[in-house]
């Protein structure tokens, strides 16, 4: 089964949405699924050249997809600032193309903006973090940022992979740095 694209427009009036991705979507989508304010969280693919692609595909790094979550939140009960700080703190965004065991092009840091306001707050975002990391010795941050190509939604079976698989594996792990 192929990925479906989702247009930016399906997001319900008065949410907004964030596309991130940090490694695997398994372990961000749970991170995320658990704030307050955030309405859902998808599994999916953002950033390539295939047009259809299937985790086999992003997987062997032929499509330049990145693995990403899309999430849909409320802006009056969390700011899309504390997306981006949680985003920041999860991750090691200064390994690129990996995070844990997870090593390829599929697992970098990456966030996709939906509007220049969006770009704006995220760019910011990443200097105030880089300079936080840079205090404690660590190297450049390499989160790309770019504006949102086409979403596609990954295979069912990875939507809430973890909830529906306890013991699966997470290879995200933050630097400690806040």
């Amino acid at each position: 089964m192929t990925a479906r694209v989702i247009a930016p427009t399906e997001c319900p009036a008065g949410k907004e949405i964030a596309t991130l991705g940090v490694g695997c979507f398994w372990c961000l989508e749970a991170v995320y699924d658990d704030l307050a304010g955030v309405e859902s969280v998808e599994s999916g693919y953002m950033g390539g050249r295939s047009q259809a692609p299937t985790y086999e595909e992003v997987c062997g790094g032929d499509s330049g997809h990145a693995e990403v979550v899309r999430v849909t939140f409320d802006p009056a009960q969390i700011s899309y600032r504390d997306i981006l700080d949680v985003f920041f703190v999860i991750h090691d965004p200064t390994t690129p193309n990996r995070q844990g065991n997870d090593v390829g092009t599929q697992y970098r840091s990456v966030i996709f903006a939906y509007s220049p306001a969006q770009r704006a707050a995220a760019e910011a975002s990443r200097l105030a973090y880089a300079a936080r990391l840079a205090e404690h010795g660590y190297p450049a941050v390499t989160t790309q940022i770019s504006d949102a190509p086409p979403y596609y939604l990954a295979e069912e079976y990875h939507q809430q992979y973890l909830d529906k698989n306890p013991n699966g594996y997470c290879g995200i792990g933050g630097t400690g740095v806040t």
